[in-house]
This record gives structure tokens, C-alpha cells and sequence, in this order.
């Protein structure tokens, strides 16, 4: 297949316009649509010098035919708008999360199993080196057997990103803080350690309570099924900046953590007949403006799409894997749930 692949991008927001620029740099990709409800954003995307469609069935119906729809729409949409690019005969890049429960991710996966069309889950935190250099470290088994794992996700989310009138934190449409700002790290310590049991947690909103309809913090702590046990420590309620982004992992030959404010700096390793070896540098944050998100990562996932198309490679973040992450921040918050009705 020597011909582009070409995308339709639904949602022109930061991402969504990350998306379109990411297509029009790969030599191999073509942008030729791009999709939003608000009509204000079909100025702001006049550079991409495309069609502009003011719904994703007004794009289905009249739009030009693309090989790949990317969703970047709010968290709420994904599913319904996956099963739409799925039924059109489409590939789906879906951002994170790929649906907001594990029924309708399994409805994904359904879909695109009868269509004989791929799903790909953007977890761009994958493709940074220190979380590759962790793959490797994990894989060849070089911390022996792993006894404990602490993640902490330390980061402010306030009225500046929280903004009345928008989707951001809606129960429905947000589904709450884990699914939107700490489901990368969720998948990195899936990806790595695999899934858990024995889930406990405690929630807490401490600043939220006018911003948003669900916690601002929590304390989890779980056994992984593979061996060892693990924390996840998260909040958005840290004042003015990002703090923090981490993983500490404790095992037979040694420690490691993995910190700095999105886990992209490796701050210790001491590990029985190993030497730490110099890694890339880290791409940096994603900028929004007053607050910053997670590595700016997305020309991998591009890379990683058209190159599978092709039949170069496989997915790096397929459909299944973005299920579990899904699957397990429900598990999650069914506790949440749970503490809400005993209350």
C-alpha cells in the first residue's frame, strides 16, 4: 500500500488540532476533514484548508470518505462516535479514554471485529524514554521478583480549567478525574505490571465541591495479579501547578523511581549488576496555557497508525488495552460508589 492514508478528525479543540497537524507532517497521511459542533472553530481551523462539517453525521453524510476518524471529542462521545466511524467503514484513533465504561468499550471491540476495522487507544505516555526504558527493566526481569509499586499523581485542576458551560467536570461527559487526567499513568502501570485485585480506596473532594460533580482526590491500594502489591495516591487538587507525576518500584534487585511533574525523569536507579545507561531526551509537556498536560507524544501514535495500516507493524495501544484501563478505573470508582450509598 504506497498510497496516504487519509484522516477525518472529529472535535477541533487543542487535541483535535494536535491530530490534524500530526497527519499533515507524516508523509504517508492526509488530512481531509474536520468536524466540531461549535462554529467558531471553523475559523480556527481554516489553515488545514479542509472541508468543515458542524456534526459527525453531517461529515457521515456528505463528508469525503477517510481511512481513519480521530475522536477527540469530550470523554462522553467516544463510544457512540467509535461505533459511527466503525459502521462508515472507518479505522478509529480514539483519545483517551476509548468510552467511559467497559460495556461500551466491549461494544467497541464488537463492532470493530464485524467490521474488520482497527481501534487505536491514544496512551502517547508509552512512547517516552523513560517509560520504555521501565518496559525493558520489567520485561527482562532485571528488579527480580517485584515486591511493591507506588504511583503518585500530584496536579492542579481549578477554576481556570474548570470552566462553567463546559464539558469538564460533568459526571457524564468528564467521568471523573482518573478517566481524564491520570489514565495515562493507569495504563502505564497496566502495560507494565498487568491487571490488579483486591482493590481499597478512599475519596475525597477538598476544593472541587463548585467545579465539579465528583472527587479531586484519592488513595488506592490493590495487589497486582502477576505479584507484588501496589498504591495509586492522586489528586488535582495541588494549588496553582503541577507537582508531581511518579512511579517507585521496589524489588528483589533493586529500585527505581521514575518522578518529575509527568514521569519523565528518571530520579533513581540502583539495581544489582546494572548500570543506567543514558536515555533520550523526554518530549516535553503538553502546553495548554495555565496548566500542562502529559509528554507531547502523538507524532508516535500517528507513526504507529499509518505504519499498521500498512501492514509495517501492529497496534502499540490496541482496543483490548484500552478496555482494561477503562475496566479498571470502573473497578475503581465502584468503591467510590459504594462509599456514597453506605453514606
Amino acid at each position: 500500500m504506497s498510497e496516504k492514508i487519509t484522516f477525518a478528525v472529529i472535535g477541533a479543540g487543542h487535541i483535535g488540532k494536535r491530530h490534524a497537524t500530526m497527519v499533515e507532517r507524516h508523509p504517508e497521511g492526509q488530512l481531509v476533514a474536520m468536524v466540531d459542533t461549535d462554529p467558531a472553530r471553523q475559523a480556527e481551523v481554516e489553515a488545514f484548508g479542509v472541508p468543515f462539517f458542524p456534526s459527525m453525521e453531517a461529515y457521515l453524510a456528505s463528508g469525503p470518505k477517510a481511512d481513519v476518524v480521530c475522536i477527540c471529542t469530550p470523554n462522553g462521545f467516544h463510544a457512540e462516535q467509535a461505533m459511527l466511524a466503525l459502521e462508515s467503514g472507518s479505522h478509529v484513533v480514539c483519545e483517551k479514554p476509548m468510552a467511559l465504561s467497559k460495556a461500551d468499550c466491549e461494544r467497541i471491540i464488537y463492532k470493530s471485529l464485524q467490521t474488520s476495522k482497527l481501534v487505536f487507544c491514544v496512551m502517547q505516555n508509552r512512547y517516552s524514554p523513560p517509560s520504555l526504558w521501565l518496559k525493558e527493566m520489567v520485561s527482562e526481569k532485571r528488579l527480580g521478583e517485584i515486591f511493591l509499586v507506588q504511583i503518585n499523581c500530584y496536579w492542579n485542576r481549578d477554576d481556570r480549567y474548570y470552566k462553567a458551560g463546559t464539558w469538564k467536570g460533568d459526571q457524564a461527559l468528564d467521568g471523573g478525574t482518573l478517566f481524564t487526567q491520570f489514565s495515562h499513568f493507569i495504563d502505564i502501570m497496566y502495560w507494565l505490571f498487568g491487571d490488579i485485585k483486591n482493590i481499597h480506596g478512599r475519596f475525597m473532594d477538598f476544593n472541587h465541591q463548585h467545579l465539579t460533580q465528583f472527587e479531586d482526590s484519592g488513595l488506592i491500594h490493590f495487589d497486582f495479579m502477576n505479584g507484588g502489591a501496589g498504591t495509586l495516591n492522586y489528586s488535582t487538587a495541588v494549588w496553582d501547578t503541577n507537582l508531581e507525576s511518579s512511579i517507585t518500584i521496589i524489588g528483589e534487585k533493586g529500585s527505581i523511581k521514575v518522578g518529575g511533574q509527568y514521569m519523565n525523569e528518571v530520579e533513581y536507579c540502583h539495581v544489582q549488576d546494572y548500570e543506567m545507561p543514558e536515555l533520550a531526551p523526554s518530549s516535553p509537556a503538553n502546553d495548554y496555557g495555565h496548566y500542562k498536560g502529559s509528554a507531547a507524544n502523538h507524532h508516535f501514535i500517528f507513526e504507529n497508525v499509518i505504519d499498521t495500516i500498512k501492514g509495517k507493524t501492529f497496534a502499540t495501544t490496541n482496543a483490548l488495552e484500552g478496555l482494561k484501563v477503562v475496566e479498571i478505573i470502573e473497578r475503581i470508582y465502584s468503591l467510590r460508589e459504594q462509599a456514597r450509598i453506605k453514606n
